[in-house]
């Protein structure tokens, strides 16, 4: 078994915000929808072999406990990123998971994002 994806939620017409954290703050590319989804709305992203999927859901209620965790090279540059466009970058566990420093965040629906090195 290996991992392919994880789906995360946005209203309907919120692509846009999501591109603005997953792609501008996280820095993953995004990826096409293939023809027969694409109709649904919401956007995919991947970087390396992470992969995130922003689906449209309604009525819309983001993910506040269930989240993605991320490995990322470097975790400050990262934070810098998402506090330079707005999003707020909580390290009260940064020393709490065991060969990791962490942070978490919300994406611009208030999905909850761990990011780990």
């Amino acid at each position: 078994m290996r991992h392919h994806h994880v789906q995360v939620a946005c209203p309907r017409g919120g692509e846009d915000e999501a591109r603005r954290f997953y792609r501008d703050g996280l820095g993953m590319t995004e990826v096409d929808k293939p023809a027969a989804l694409a109709g649904r709305g919401g956007c995919w992203f991947r970087a390396g072999t992470a992969e995130i999927h922003v689906g449209v859901e309604e009525p819309f209620a983001p993910a506040r406990k269930a989240h993605p965790a991320l490995v990322v090279d470097d975790l400050e540059a990262v934070a810098g990123r998402l506090v330079a466009l707005g999003f707020d970058v909580d390290w009260s566990e940064r020393h709490t998971f065991p060969g990791f420093e962490r942070f978490h965040t919300a994406d611009a629906h208030g999905n909850r994002v761990e990011l780990l090195a």
